[in-house]
């Protein structure tokens, strides 16, 4: 039997590499680094890799064209099993640029008085002298820029993967690092805990659907490739129950990682328990991820069982965003409030999957289902992160203040923090001259367009309850006076490092909602996969 040696091209997969490759050179510095030395080191070295690796995203794209032409531009490599083409590379660049925000995040000390958000001694019990005296002597874990950086390098590979073997490893290198990263949390120790045990829980439950859904696929086509398994479709070989079965159990676990519903539970609580830097992390880059994966599965891989998979999303897109919404009326937490928001974004999401996916079945004028949830994923990114950040800021004697009850009146002690929190919420509305009006306008009409009107009617009206409780938290903020007789929550003064992820998350938001042509355009030009 002759051995083939594969072929790498290594000209369009190095962004990634580099990206894995500093987090292996994170561990290294953390074996060999003394202790007070790590952390301007493994900042430094996470900021640097995601700057390289962002501008070798950039440099890729422009390369496209070489490598393919049509409406999809690019290229199969490794054996089949990576796609690097316009949507792979656009997901590349969002995802790196809000790494580079979380990593910002995660290096803010001054808030906490000279430490970072993450424990001193995660392997001391909470409560427990051991846990004090590292608290005491200002110890922090620098081991989560490792950690973070290859959660990165599994994000990148999700949206990339173009077989079903590839996407499970994607999905545990991404996975894994962030069980651990919720658990770190300096204040609130248990509950940070409580939040990593069942996120992983689920996790690791989800996994086991996904696995088997794809070994069922497997069954039934005879191969892991997506082209394969679209191939199989389209002539209708095997069993068509092992397909369903695989389809709906491999949706289990893509489904999970976004938070949609019934898969929904981890995330309000994972969201509370995790550091504040951790969630806005996962918040944004997360989902862009897994909405890359989603894609490209169900249009490359099941693109020809449409009519299966098409009636599924649209029950459960309907089913988070009146899950997300509702809820999140309810919550008294303004970390669960957001995590609510957030499952309710993610039926928006959904609902422009349902769209129309190839530019050739739209007239001049409209988008396609690709360019708009590209388009959304920026623009929900940039308000998550930036909403988080601003959260991290508000604090009372112990600790970040995520109760409502401490943001009572906070826009007459601190009305600039107030004023941008609030700008961040009218973005989640899609209150119009912001970012979130375009994207859900975008995702909107191509549901539409694609006949799929129950659902378009089901996110407006879950729009108009999202409303109430976004302006609920701006009256609450600047029309209700601070309880006099408990403590109210201030805002401390951050480093540079919040400051600017704040202030580009505004000026993002801002331009995006004024003038979003040049990013739709920018996710019209990443074109279709390759398939």
């Amino acid at each position: 039997m002759d051995f083939t040696k594969p072929t790498i091209e290594y000209a369009v997969l190095w962004p990634m590499l580099v990206i894995f490759g500093v987090a292996c050179l994170g561990v290294v510095l953390e074996a060999f680094l003394p202790r007070e030395r790590r952390f301007v080191a493994q900042t430094v070295l996470a900021a640097l890799g995601l700057l390289v690796a962002l501008g070798g995203t950039i440099y890729v794209a422009t390369g496209l064209d070489k490598l393919g032409g049509g409406v999809a531009r690019g290229t199969v490599d490794v054996e089949g099993t990576i796609v690097i083409d316009g949507p792979t590379v656009f997901l590349w660049g969002i995802i790196l640029l809000f790494s580079l925000g979380g990593v910002l995040l995660f290096a803010e000390r001054r808030l906490e008085g000279g430490v970072s958000a993450f424990a001193g001694q995660a392997a001391a019990l909470p409560g427990t002298e051991a846990e004090r005296q590292a608290s005491t002597r200002g110890l922090e874990h620098t081991e989560v820029y490792p950690l973070m950086m290859f959660a990165v390098a599994g994000m990148m590979l999700f949206p990339a993967a173009n077989d079903l073997l590839t996407l499970f490893v994607a999905l545990e290198v991404l996975s894994l690092p962030l069980y651990l990263l919720c658990g770190l949390a300096r204040r609130r120790r248990l509950l940070s805990q409580e939040a990593a045990m069942k996120y992983f829980l689920l996790g690791a439950f989800s996994s086991a659907f996904f696995i088997y859904g794809a070994a069922l696929v497997y069954g039934f086509a005879g191969t892991m490739s997506y082209a394969g398994i679209n191939e199989a479709v389209r002539d209708d070989l095997g069993n068509q129950t092992l397909l369903l079965i695989g389809i709906g159990m491999v949706s289990v676990g893509l489904l999970f990682k976004v938070g949609a519903a019934p898969f929904h539970a981890w995330t309000p609580d994972v969201y509370q328990g995790a550091p504040t830097p951790v969630t806005a992390f996962m918040a944004a880059c997360t989902k862009i991820a897994a909405f890359g994966a989603i894609l490209r599965l169900y249009y490359v891989a099941f693109g020809s069982e449409r009519w299966t998979w098409q009636p599924m999303l649209w029950v459960i897109a309907i089913l988070t965003m009146v899950v997300g919404a509702v809820l999140a009326v309810v919550q008294t937490d303004m970390k669960r409030m957001l995590a609510y928001s957030s499952i309710a974004h993610t039926g928006f999401l959904l609902t422009g999957v349902l769209g129309v996916q190839q530019a050739s079945d739209l007239s001049d004028g409209q988008v396609t289902s690709m360019q708009a949830v590209l388009f959304y994923l920026t623009t929900y990114g940039f308000a998550m992160i930036g909403a988080f950040a601003v959260v991290t800021l508000v604090r009372d004697s112990s600790g970040e203040a995520s109760s409502f009850s401490r943001w009572a009146g906070l826009g007459r002690r601190s009305p600039l923090v107030a004023g941008l929190f609030a700008f961040f919420l009218l973005s989640m509305a899609g209150i119009p001259l912001t970012a979130g009006f375009i994207g859900k306008w975008a995702v909107f009409s191509v549901a539409l367009s694609a006949g799929a009107w129950p659902v378009v009617i089901s996110a407006i009206l879950c729009s108009i309850v999202a409303v109430f409780f976004y302006v609920r938290v701006i009256v609450l903020m600047f029309f209700v006076e601070g309880d006099l007789d408990g403590e109210v929550a201030s805002v401390t003064r951050p480093s540079v490092l919040t400051s600017a992820t704040i202030l580009v998350g505004v000026a993002a938001t801002l331009v995006l909602g004024v003038v979003p042509g040049p990013v739709l355009t920018l996710a019209a030009h990443a074109g279709q996969f390759v398939r």
